[in-house]
């Protein structure tokens, strides 16, 4: 086990002399004498054309029946289509378009099933003329070629590589940035009793393994993206700790994504049962994980994400000129 550098990230103004970037960012500065400055300060860019001094918000477009906050709502082709332009017109930066659920206890998708349910949308998507990044939220390599083919620019896989040793191949060959997400178990397990000896340093270590299998498997590490996996096998004292400890995880070198739009922990958090429900304790969570350094926020709500965002970039802008 190695203990990496813990950047402690900070937004106040006036910075003061020697503050730094952490990771690129125009709005969040730290200091301290780590060996790997310069790599903790350099821009962390997700893809060509989107900024990488701000928190990009990636909008969710789940195609499912059973998703635990959406599903069921899009029920056809064009409906999923609405929905992606909708969320640009917000101000998404990417779409996150997903066909299989992963919420505790939901059961696996077939291939065949899950990319009937995604290629077409991301299709349409693009011969609507929709030119915004889109993601493939898959842990299939079946289902990722597919989508790769029919306009995927990132595959955003929840296993980290785990559950189809041919997704590696997959995503190297054609290019695309992959996000490894840190899960414990499986969707059917993963909420039964998780434990960690230190959560933090745990998920640290194994998003590192699991980097490193990947670029083993031919993958650039620039077109690596980590996610710590809010409530991924994770108890409500493990999400907040990983959310506390999040810029750790600039230590490893890759973007940060976050996911924890809507999530159980916030509804208990805040006392409020149905997920839909949940916005606020999500927009205050995207708010922290920006100031944490964050470089994608995945997200549900996307009008009300990239609003409250835009004041905090203004509240934290050194130079006064945000708009």
């Amino acid at each position: 086990m190695t203990v990496p550098f813990h950047p402690v990230p900070r937004s106040d103004l006036p910075r003061p002399e020697g503050a730094l970037p952490l990771a690129g960012s125009a709005h969040v500065w730290w200091q301290g004498d780590a060996p790997d400055a310069a790599r903790l300060s350099a821009p962390k860019p997700v893809l060509p054309g989107l900024p990488a001094d701000r928190p990009l918000v990636m909008g969710i477009v789940n195609v499912t029946p059973d998703s635990f906050s959406d599903g069921g709502t899009l029920g056809s082709v064009a409906a999923a289509v609405e929905r992606a332009r909708a969320q640009v017109m917000a101000g998404a930066d990417i779409l996150d378009i997903g066909g299989e659920s992963t919420r505790p206890g939901a059961a696996e998708v077939p291939v065949l099933e899950e990319t009937a349910r995604t290629a077409p949308v991301i299709a349409a998507i693009r011969a609507a003329g929709i030119e915004t990044p889109i993601s493939i939220d898959t842990r299939k390599a079946g289902v990722a070629r597919a989508a790769i083919e029919a306009g995927a620019d990132i595959v955003n896989d929840v296993s980290a590589l785990t559950w189809d040793a041919d997704l590696a191949r997959v995503t190297a060959e054609a290019g695309v940035p992959i996000c490894l997400m840190h899960a414990q178990g499986t969707p059917q397990t993963m909420q039964a009793d998780p434990r960690y000896d230190d959560v933090l340093q745990d998920v640290y270590d194994w998003l590192a393994r699991r980097m490193d299998h990947a670029v083993s498997e031919g993958t650039d590490p620039a077109r690596i993206i980590t996610d710590p996996g809010i409530g991924f096998g994770k108890t409500l004292g493990h999400n907040l700790t990983l959310l506390r400890g999040l810029s750790r995880f600039h230590s490893l070198g890759a973007p940060i994504l976050l996911g924890a739009s809507r999530k159980r922990f916030v509804g208990t958090l805040s006392g409020v049962e149905e997920a839909a429900a949940r916005m606020p304790g999500s927009v205050a969570v995207a708010l922290w994980a920006a100031g944490q350094g964050a470089q994608i926020l995945r997200v549900h709500d996307v009008a009300e994400t990239v609003q409250a965002l835009a004041l905090w970039r203004a509240l934290t802008d050194q130079t006064g000129d945000e708009a």
